[in-house]
């Protein structure tokens, strides 16, 4: 017991909540608002809730990217912070504001123009790829926004600020949804849009949300407000040492982002059912899913801020503490996702066949999401915020492309098993990573500065 006590001190506990709580109520409420959205948009029919889905995997791409680009500035501002070289960090942000910037208008040229290609890749179905690619025209215009907020947000939370962006994401998911309700429906004399409402309730929200969040950190002058000047100090030996870190984070998003489509994609080839009960599940997933990405990040800032300020020993024993913490918590969940699977669904004004498969899937996702919990903590949290951007790299890719993948295409096209079967198959991906991961951990040659 004083071991045990000794290991999770107040220290540890102190920079966890602060940085863990505030994400993960923005996670939780961005999920649980999600699923509303999910619910108002299902009882417009199976169609409309498959077009959104196949739509918002487009913009799943663009925000891999974005996190990608964002983890590997974290990474840097996490360090910098731990020395409290503040300079650095704005000049760490500036990069991260151009990089997401460009590659933001790259996507919202590609799904303005060519809306329905892109849905066709996905699916054939004439209903859904029309109603998908109105939807995805009006929401391309919201791209550059969502990169200036991811920038902003992600750099907030590594110098352990995370109260500000959870705020103003809060408010701004708050408006989406009554946006959603009003535009939807046509509800208290707005017009009746449809899934079309629903873009322009988030292209509103994320407007505003990027101009509350730079306001704020402007307004009051924090260590954020990056100037022209830093844009313009970045020398080559600067960029250098950021792409030599960052490149690999950005690879694994896209790689991993890439295999995910292929996910859909096989997902979408067993019909439009299929398709939205994934749709329906992984938005109760997301809700369970939340402490992980809660911990990922705190695991990240807590140890790159260790091995910034030169305390390698305290940065390994923060690692160990959340590789214990992850999978505990993910067990717990696991066993309340099981049985509360029937009663979720209900939720949902869907046929009875997507109903189902949605309940089914659930229960196979509650028995792996103790490893997903862990390899969210594995990847996002040690090994980038201990700046071993490489491993975790080949571990993403080889899992996902050389388990997952090749799973779900033997089970959707081969084999044309239910939906939860393939999804079975594909979850194997997840107990590799972790058996993987594992000793790269113990080994403690994630442990490495990328600052000096």
């Amino acid at each position: 017991m004083n071991q045990l006590q000794k290991r999770f001190d107040k220290t540890f506990f102190k920079s966890l909540i602060s940085i863990a709580l505030p994400l993960t109520i923005q996670n939780l409420i961005s999920s649980s608002l999600n699923m509303v959205d999910v619910l108002m948009i299902g009882s417009l029919g199976d169609a409309p809730l498959a077009a959104v889905g196949i739509g918002n995997q487009f913009f799943f791409l663009l925000m891999l990217f974005l996190f990608g680009v964002n983890s590997g500035g974290a990474i840097f501002v996490a360090q910098y912070w731990g020395r409290g070289d503040v300079l650095s960090i704005r000049k760490t942000l500036s990069l991260t504001l151009m990089l997401g910037g460009g590659i933001s208008i790259l996507f919202s040229i590609f799904a303005f123009l060519l809306p329905e290609n892109i849905m066709l890749i996905f699916i054939e179905d004439p209903e859904v790829v029309s109603l998908g690619a109105s939807y995805l025209r009006i929401l391309s215009m919201s791209y550059l926004s969502t990169a200036v907020s991811f920038s902003f947000a992600f750099a907030s939370r590594s110098i352990g600020k995370a109260a500000l962006p959870m705020k103003v994401s809060v408010f701004s998911l708050g408006l989406n949804t009554l946006l959603n309700y009003l535009l939807i429906f046509g509800s208290f004399g707005f017009p009746e849009l449809g899934i079309q409402g629903a873009a322009i309730a988030t292209l509103i929200a994320r407007i505003i949300e990027m101009f509350i969040l730079v306001g704020v950190i402007y307004w009051n002058r924090l260590e954020l407000s990056t100037r022209l000047k830093d844009f313009r100090s970045l020398d080559k030996l600067f960029l250098r040492r950021f792409f030599k870190t960052a490149t690999p984070v950005i690879l694994n998003e896209v790689f991993w982002s890439l295999g995910v489509t292929l996910y859909t994609y096989a997902y979408a080839q067993l019909g439009t059912e299929a398709i939205a009960a994934v749709q329906i599940s992984n938005t109760i997933q997301n809700l369970f899913m939340v402490v992980a990405f809660g911990l990922g990040s705190a695991s990240s800032v807590m140890i790159g801020n260790e091995i910034g300020a030169g305390r390698r020993e305290r940065a390994f024993s923060y690692a160990i503490n959340f590789s214990l913490l992850s999978p505990l918590i993910g067990v717990l969940m696991g066993s309340f996702l099981f049985f509360s699977a029937p009663y979720l669904v209900l939720f949902f004004n869907v046929s009875d066949t997507v109903a189902l498969y949605a309940e089914n899937i659930l229960r196979v996702l509650s028995f792996v999401i103790f490893a997903k919990m862990f390899n969210v903590t594995l990847i996002i949290g040690i090994l980038r915020g201990g700046g071993d951007t490489t491993f975790s790299l080949f571990l993403e890719i080889g899992s996902v492309w050389f388990v997952g993948v090749p799973m779900a295409f033997l089970g959707a096209l081969y084999f044309q098993f239910p939906v939860y079967y393939v999804v079975a198959l594909i979850a194997i991906e997840e107990i590799v990573k972790a058996l993987v991961g594992i000793p790269r951990v113990l080994s403690k040659k994630w442990i490495k500065s990328v600052i000096d």
